[in-house]
């Protein structure tokens, strides 16, 4: 994150062209990672590309991709395009683009594993949603300190249920650079008839919703676990965005990002969905299951468990008030009473309605 004093890049500026490979130059795109979305991302660019490697962390899943064409731990019953390939070796992903697909507390890690393979004109897309903590950094910023050229970079958000993608069901998202350029690059290598790809330059606002949306449906999941109804979801969800808005303006990003597919559509997607494993979380959670059960049992990683530690850090650096932050991070890490903590939402003295957005424009 930027500090406080830090310049904000123009639209401008943003527009500016970077050497970077553009879409006529991509023939070969390497995935890295191969959990849901990863899986069902090789399988969205394969329509687009001559070549998808697709790198695991376990030779034994590279192995049964190349063998089966289907990923034996995620998506099992999908069949991966014929154009797919599968390696456990970072040497083997030389590509004219690449697509960082794994989840945020492993994604430095991963990426400094290709610093030294991934060419510097070769662009990067990121889906992985989340902010660093400690560092603060957002995802591609992440990636970027690892193999440089962070001019390169974009990420790509929305209501993107992999388990809804693979089977050809309609879906959107935004890719957002700060070079124009980039996100077109990544805007026709992603797009289908099935899958709506929009282009934006506003890089930190869609990865800070990315982040935040995470920690709002946590809170609906928990909602919806105590017995509350839909007047108290869209309460929420509404209030959420207001939260994601005040820290997305407060670091920089654009407060009508929010209002797109980043913002409202993945948050209302991430709350109300059965494939979310953030509110499907909460819900297990205000069941008496815990966070490191949940994901021994599921296999997945709940990224709001994480993003809501670094989110309050981030809003306290700012002075941002996020106050469904604070009741998550109170219920998963302060031991506070799970009724209580939502309760307290509800003792706020009610203020203008987007109050702090326009306050720091």
């Amino acid at each position: 994150m930027p500090s406080r004093n830090s310049e904000v890049k123009t639209d401008a500026a943003a527009k500016t062209a970077v050497n970077a490979k553009t879409c006529a130059d991509v023939r070969k795109v390497a995935v890295i990672g191969t959990g849901s979305w990863g899986t069902a991302a090789a399988g969205l660019v394969a329509a687009n590309a001559d070549d998808v490697v697709i790198w695991a962390r376990s030779a034994e899943v590279a192995a049964a991709i190349n063998r089966d064409h289907m990923n034996p731990r995620h998506l099992t019953d999908y069949r991966l395009p014929a154009g797919v390939r599968a390696t456990s070796d970072p040497a083997g992903c030389i590509a004219d683009a690449y697509v960082f697909a794994v989840p945020s507390s492993y994604l430095r890690d991963v990426a400094r594993k290709f610093a030294g393979v991934i060419a510097p004109d070769a662009p990067a897309v990121v889906l992985t949603k989340g902010i660093e903590p400690d560092t603060h950094r957002l995802m591609a910023d992440v990636v970027a300190d690892e193999i440089g050229h962070p001019e390169r970079m974009a990420a790509l958000s929305g209501p993107n249920h992999a388990e809804e993608i693979c089977r050809g069901m309609v879906s959107a998202a935004v890719v957002a650079s700060t070079s124009q350029q980039v996100a077109e690059t990544f805007q026709r290598l992603f797009v289908s008839p099935s899958f709506r790809v929009y282009a934006s330059t506003d890089l930190r606002g869609v990865e800070v919703c990315a982040a935040v949306k995470n920690v709002i449906a946590i809170a609906c999941g928990v909602a919806v676990g105590l017995g509350a109804g839909d007047n108290t979801l869209a309460v929420l969800m509404t209030r959420g965005l207001a939260e994601i808005g005040r820290i997305s303006a407060a670091t920089g990003g654009d407060p009508m990002t929010c209002m797109g597919l980043a913002g409202m559509g993945d948050l209302i997607a991430t709350c109300t969905s059965r494939h979310s494993r953030n509110r499907t979380f909460g819900e297990a959670f205000v069941a008496g299951e815990s966070l490191e059960a949940y994901e021994n049992r599921t296999h997945m990683v709940v990224e709001g468990a994480r993003a809501a530690k670094s989110t309050l850090q981030v809003a306290g650096e700012y002075g941002v008030e996020c106050p469904i932050t604070r009741a998550v991070h109170a219920i998963l890490y302060e031991g506070a009473d799970v009724s209580s903590a939502i309760d307290s939402l509800l003792d706020r003295t009610p203020r203008k309605e987007f109050y702090g957005i326009d306050d720091v424009q």
